[in-house]
């Protein structure tokens, strides 16, 4: 047949088509690739000295463990003596002026090394780190805070393989160049012991700012592989992210993006699965997508709606409901990566409108203002890599059980694990999260500035998916230090005005900018705030008006606790005083001759400067002086809980004017007198179980001034409440000198005086030296709230001496019931079983004349172990 022109230019066309088709077909063809396989590198690792350590066994090889550092592995190999143990802090300062070289033997076989990528991936290297592979280096780490990953198939050889991590004292790293500089920027580290020649390196490093020591904790200069190390296969992809970017959450509607990072090795065609389940329930299909990936970055964005989502709330707000997502990669049949992530759907916001009292400070969450009761958290350890799920576990269970809805991951110590992130998801604890900078100024220069940028995305992107984040905080009073501490003013006067610009210029830069776009860019809607405390650059810092606050008069200043009134803050960010431990955990570094407040040994575990005697000069103000050092240590637990309650419940009272109370803090890093309220072995002080009380959802909070007593009640519930106020003046005999009740009607969310008694009108009624008042609330006929109110200090009062207190102790399940019961006023009832493991319900409470007090212990001690270690004490018994 004979084909016209057209005709014949039409099948060249189509050969033409169907060629390019193919050849495209063929770019974008199914790869046949297996999913990326991890295998950690964890083991058989080793270590030893190689530059500043003069001892011989050092420099031999000797077995280490990873994750860990080079302390705990000196210690576990009997090299050193235990670092908390005594004054042995000052002793081991050499570890972290010495280079230590650590290495492993890993086998790589035929089909990994067939594998079309490698990769070494580092979780963590603290701090200045030159990692070599089969004696080529592959990597100069120099930031605590990043994870690293490297293409390794080139180096790798089949068989056996060694992977060698040379660290580098991170002051002796740092200090020539620091000595270089015209100018060396203030530092907190050098306030603290054992800063070489005085000189301020840590503002130049990228290391935890806890490790070169703070006032609560040791100097521990710590090097080694502090994070997980693994090795990683993969072919024709990866999925790097998965993340799911809430935009608009509310209880009929979710519209969340799925959005997946791929990292392809060419380009090619996918089909992108997803599904969402809520943690135990059924799956849901999000449906799938076809997508052309090109090779290198991808970024896939997916929207998903979930119609009457169950939302996360915080606790006593809502459920903690979560959801489970999941994204599979196909190529053609097979599944070649995938991926999961869990998260609570919430709205977050922090609102900040004008008010009559200046700019309000609150968190939202699905709507609801929440008033946040917490603490600061620290490290839990000096060194990171003994603290375990379970530790992370127990202190913030303990935080809930204390009615607390918040922690503030403090910004001088390390971004925490994940498993403490998944924790307070679970238990409903909102997470004021820093950036890790503590209190120093920073560099300028553009490689640190980048080497914080990529830290800040790796740690964003860790983190953004857990519904307790409810905000970014660039820094802990970088910005306050600047305008209030006297070593910043010194600094500012040292140097030129140009010079003083542009190091303001450099903090603006790093925390109004870099760490501002990557919350923006990557945590999207969660907010960014600049410092704690702040007024977001809108006024000076640290006021009563705008922003955070942080107050420390009470306690650095030494004023009287009842200064913590005169406060009238939009958020309190911070406020504390010190307490020692109980005596079992001061026995677990000390022996009975260094049993005095002024031993070396004592000395060297308050790290705040003249702190021991700071608090004898509080407690001598109040109390009689105690008989013995135990009653000092008992009495100092007492004095703290009596002062955080004093702060805590006007900052409660005064809602919706103060909307957060914070105090610090909630733990410890090792055994220590500081302002926690549960030591380092997670034994609970006297003022935790003051902030199961003071933190309880519904507060009958008496307030003594001006020859009155106002008398508030402060309601966090979601509901209304009628109740009752039941008041009472009795003599310390328990006879009734006077009483009244009232009938109240208590709004939700709300804190108003329901009623106000004249102290001239108690004062006709008794000697008040010899009296004081009980306020109940009694909600449907049973007691939600009890506080009293004594007139003045105890030592002027004519308190019972040794008040008699009979106990009964009866089995229960799992543990025992103990009831108490005394016949004149036995303050502060100290409950105490020896070296038994015993949890209690309640202790360090008020027993009122003939109105038994029952507590439960739970323990698995025999009776005979509980009764014979029991011990009871009380106030006046201390003096």
């Amino acid at each position: 047949m004979k084909l016209s022109w057209h005709h014949s230019l039409g099948i060249q066309a189509i050969r033409f088509f169907t060629f390019l088709f193919i050849l495209i077909s063929c770019a974008f063809s199914p790869l046949h690739a297996a999913e990326p396989v991890s295998r950690s590198l964890d083991a058989g690792w080793q270590f030893r000295a190689v530059a500043n350590a003069d001892r011989a066994d050092l420099k031999e090889w000797h077995p280490a463990q990873v994750p860990g550092v080079v302390q705990t592995d000196l210690l576990r190999n009997k090299l050193i003596p235990d670092p908390f143990d005594r004054d042995n802090e000052f002793h081991l300062q050499w570890i972290g002026l010495a280079d230590w070289e650590y290495q492993t033997t890993f086998q790589a076989d035929a089909a990994t090394l067939a594998r079309e990528h490698v990769d070494l991936v580092f979780e963590g290297l603290d701090t200045f780190a030159d990692v070599y592979l089969n004696d080529q280096v592959i990597l100069h780490a120099d930031n605590m805070f990043r994870s690293w990953r490297i293409p390794a198939k080139s180096q790798l050889k089949p068989g056996a393989n060694t992977l060698r991590i040379v660290f580098h004292s991170a002051v002796e790293k740092v200090l020539p160049y620091v000595k270089s500089l015209p100018y060396v920027l203030p530092s907190i580290s050098t306030n603290n012991f054992g800063n070489e020649e005085n000189i301020a390196t840590a503002p130049y490093t990228r290391k935890a700012p806890y490790n070169y020591g703070w006032d609560w904790g040791p100097r521990f200069m710590t090097e080694g592989i502090w994070q997980p190390v693994r090795l990683e296969t993969w072919d024709a992809l990866r999925i790097a992210n998965f993340h799911i970017h809430q935009q608009d959450i509310t209880s009929g509607l979710a519209n969340v993006t799925a959005e997946v990072e791929i990292e392809a090795s060419q380009a090619t065609t996918i089909n992108l699965t997803l599904a969402h389940d809520e943690m135990a329930g059924a799956q849901t299909a999000d449906g799938n997508l076809m997508q052309q990936l090109n090779a290198g970055s991808n970024h896939v964005s997916v929207p998903v709606r979930i119609v009457a989502p169950k939302l996360w709330y915080p606790v006593g707000y809502g459920a903690q409901s979560r959801y489970r997502f999941s994204a599979a990669v196909h190529v053609g049949r097979e599944i070649i990566a995938r991926a999961e992530t869990k998260t609570g759907l919430r709205s977050v916001e922090l609102r900040r409108v004008p008010d009559e009292w200046g700019k309000s400070f609150e968190f939202v969450v699905n709507g609801i203002v929440v008033f946040a009761k917490g603490a600061d958290v620290i490290p839990f350890d000096s060194f990171p890599n003994r603290v375990t799920p379970e530790i992370h576990r127990n202190i913030l269970q303990a935080a809930r059980d204390a009615h607390m809805n918040m922690v503030r991951e403090w910004g001088g110590g390390y971004y925490e694990s994940d498993d403490f992130y998944d924790i307070c998801d679970e238990l409903g604890i909102m997470v004021w999260q820093e950036f890790m900078f503590g209190g120093d100024m920073v560099p300028g220069d553009v490689g640190f500035q980048e080497n914080v940028r990529r830290e800040a995305i790796d740690q964003v992107k860790r983190l953004r998916d857990h519904p307790s984040v409810v905000i970014w905080c660039g820094n802990n009073e970088v910005e306050t230090g600047w305008y209030h501490w006297g070593d910043r003013l010194a600094f500012k006067e040292s140097i030129s005005a140009e010079a003083r610009d542009r190091v303001w210029l450099d903090y603006i830069l790093l925390f109004a900018d870099i760490l501002k776009s990557a919350v923006t860019q990557y945590a999207d809607p969660v907010p960014y705030w600049p410092s704690s405390p702040s007024a977001n650059f809108e006024e000076v810092p640290d006021n009563q008006h705008n922003g955070d606050m942080h107050y420390w008069q009470v306690w650095h200043a030494q004023a009287p606790a009842s200064d913590y009134t005169l406060q009238f803050p939009r958020f309190m960010t911070e406020y504390g005083f010190q307490s020692f431990p109980e005596m079992r955990t001061i026995g677990s570094f000390a022996k009975p001759e260094d049993f005095d407040i002024r031993s070396t040994v004592m000395q060297a575990h308050q790290k705040n400067k003249g702190g021991n005697e700071r608090i004898l000069t509080y407690m001598l103000r109040e109390y009689r002086e105690p008989k013995d050092f135990a009653s000092f240590v008992y009495l100092s637990q007492v004095q703290q809980a009596e002062i955080i309650k004093i702060g805590a419940e006007h900052l409660r009272r005064q809602r919706p004017r103060t909307m957060g109370s914070l105090y610090w803090q909630l733990n410890d890093c090792w055994p220590v007198a500081s302002w926690a309220s549960i030591d380092y072995y997670g034994r609970w002080k006297a003022l935790h179980y003051y902030a199961r009380r003071f933190y309880d959802d519904v507060l009958i909070s008496p307030f003594l001034h001006d020859d009155k007593v106002d008398v508030y009640v402060v309601s966090d519930t979601l509901q209304p409440i009628s109740g009752t106020i039941h008041m009472r003046l009795l003599d310390f005999s328990g006879n009734v000198l006077l009483e009244q009740t009232k009938d109240v009607q208590i709004p939700a969310q709300s804190s108003a005086i329901y009623l106000s008694v004249n102290k001239p009108d108690l004062s006709a009624k008794d000697d008040l030296r010899k009296s004081f008042l009980v306020f109940d609330l009694q909600v449907a006929g049973k007691q939600v709230s009890r506080n009293l109110i004594f007139f003045d200090v105890a030592h002027d009062l004519e308190l019972p001496v040794a008040p008699k207190i009979e106990s009964t102790l009866s089995k229960t399940d799992g543990g025992y019931n103990l009831t108490l019961r005394t016949p004149a006023l036995a303050r502060n009832v100290y409950v105490s079983v020896g070296n038994l493991d015993v949890q209690m319900s309640d202790n360090y409470f008020d027993l009122l004349p003939n109105e038994p007090i029952t507590i439960t212990l739970k323990t698995s001690s025999a009776l005979d172990q509980v009764k014979g270690e029991l011990r009871i004490r009380s106030l006046t018994e201390a003096f």
